[in-house]
């Protein structure tokens, strides 16, 4: 069984937010939620709450098929970031100069699974 959630539009650059990705891909959901919990970078709250919601969509999934949930058995078998859409802001500077920011957003996807072989039973 597996479960998919995503974030899109997220005001984190994808850079910062891969950062954070790259820590739980292919852990336990429950120790990936625990990691996101405590990890000092910014983009783990809005990558905190897609994981959650991920192992949410999976208990919603699994109670429509009337199949057993345990929670300790999902594993974050995909985590990927991708760019949304920048906006383009402008700063003044010297001499009548004008500066553009980048302001990055980010689509961010998760998926849960249970791992192969307990697919099988």
């Amino acid at each position: 069984m597996e479960a998919k959630a995503s974030a899109r539009y997220v005001r984190v650059t994808p850079m910062k937010a891969r950062r954070v990705v790259n820590l739980i891909r292919g852990q336990q959901a429950h120790e990936a939620l625990a990691i996101l919990k405590f990890a000092q970078q910014g983009a783990s709250e809005p990558v905190f709450k897609v994981l959650s919601s991920a192992v949410a969509n999976a208990r919603q999934t699994a109670d429509q098929k009337g199949l057993p949930f345990r929670e300790e058995e999902l594993v974050v078998s995909e985590a990927f970031v991708d760019e949304g859409p920048t906006m383009k802001r402008f700063r003044p500077r010297a001499q009548g100069r004008a500066f553009r920011i980048n302001k990055r957003t980010s689509h961010i996807t998760l998926v849960v699974a249970t791992p192969e072989n307990e697919e099988v039973r």
